[in-house]
């Protein structure tokens, strides 16, 4: 009986220690597996993670590569403009915002067109002086200016001329990145590119003057509204020049800094332009159209009315006499709602508008007026 338990004893301590070593194998695969799996997994995520960083540095390495060549070639149309010609070879002096009263321009046909800011080139039938990008320094002719909007264009006889091209200003989005270019100091700082983004849009911003009048220094206020508003950086010198989209497409001309602010500048929308540059290009010349009121949309009322409640539509403040407007039934405090077929809800739309008419065209405007509403045909003079 001892021998049997024995015997029994021996087995079951065999069976144990096979059964450990069994165990140990099978928990030693699983480890090796696991292992392996480890190994293998990470590497793959990393040489994964590796490529996409890489692709992401190329993606961005070009980006910039395609933005420097745009910018490159927008700023090939910008010039500088002076109302004073220098005796030398280039109006661009260190001084030059202040002795020249130097501003910006961009080239906006290749025979010679120059758009700018009334402020810069002074007003129609005046000279001023164009430099362009090789230094040489041409006399221009301001062929067309509008004081409300600060915009001008002027003509120098050349031609085969590098040219920006125009965008589309009514659809720019706030967020959008956009750059200035511009002569903000003179030579030294002349052609500076900027970058920012569409801090607003439809801003409108009431302008103070010192002008002489009657021997007096008076103050002139006036509104300019519908403007594009930046934090691209804009000084005293960029006025003028072109404000472009990521496409390099012309979106605005910067007109106004506000000095008591940082980071806040302001360009006009390029659309109420098109048709002026267009005419001048293909004839060489542009009869505006006028109606000859003067009006405010809503957003310029609470400045000027605050008692007035304007939705939608434009209010007539002023009609000039021996106007078209004036020899109608149009009255001072009448709401132009439509023109033609165009709803009308800012003072823009309404000056794009007839700078595609030609004197002698009749235009139908849909005014309310105490509480009415009734149609008042105009033909349009020249303005």
């Amino acid at each position: 009986m001892k021998f049997q338990s024995k015997k029994n004893y021996k087995i079951r301590r065999f069976l144990q220690i096979v059964s450990i070593m069994i165990l140990t194998a099978i928990a030693s695969i699983l480890l090796y597996n696991m292992y392996q799996n480890i190994q293998v997994t990470p590497n793959n995520d990393m040489q994964i993670t590796g490529t996409k960083t890489s692709q992401d540095l190329q993606k961005v390495q070009e980006n910039s590569i395609q933005i420097a060549d745009m910018v490159e070639k927008v700023t090939s149309c910008v010039v500088g403009i002076s109302k004073i010609k220098d005796a030398g070879n280039t109006i661009f002096l260190n001084d030059g915002t202040s002795k020249l009263g130097l501003g910006s321009g961009v080239i906006v046909t290749e025979n010679g067109y120059i758009l700018s800011n009334e402020h810069v080139t002074g007003a129609k039938y005046s000279n001023c002086y164009v430099t362009l990008e090789n230094g040489r320094t041409y006399t221009a002719n301001v062929v067309w200016s509008d004081e409300n909007l600060d915009l001008s264009i002027c003509k120098i006889n050349m031609k085969n001329l590098p040219y920006a091209i125009l965008g589309d200003s009514e659809n720019v989005r706030v967020g959008e990145t956009v750059y200035a270019i511009g002569n903000p100091i003179g030579y030294e700082f002349q052609r500076t590119v900027t970058s920012g983004i569409i801090s607003a849009v439809n801003r409108t911003i009431k302008v103070e003057e010192n002008v002489q009048q009657n021997g007096q220094e008076e103050v002139k206020t006036s509104y300019m509204e519908d403007l594009i508003q930046t934090d691209a950086t804009i000084n005293k010198g960029n006025s003028g020049g072109p404000l472009i989209n990521t496409n390099g497409e012309v979106i605005g001309i910067t007109s106004v800094k506000i000095t008591s602010a940082e980071g806040i500048g302001f360009a006009v929308p390029i659309n109420s332009m098109k048709p002026i540059i267009e005419s001048f290009q293909k004839q060489g010349k542009f009869e505006e159209a006028s109606l000859g009121i003067f009006a405010y949309d809503k957003e310029i009322i609470p400045y000027v009315a605050p008692d007035i409640q304007l939705d939608k539509g434009i209010y007539v403040a002023q009609i000039a006499l021996d106007s078209p407007a004036s020899k109608t039934d149009l009255k001072v405090g009448d709401v132009i709602e439509k023109i033609d077929d165009l709803s009308l809800t800012k003072m823009c739309d309404l000056r794009c508008y007839i700078y595609t008419k030609k004197p002698g065209e009749q235009v139908t405007l849909t005014v309310y007026r105490d509480k009415k509403e009734r149609q008042i045909v105009i033909t349009l003079g020249k303005k």
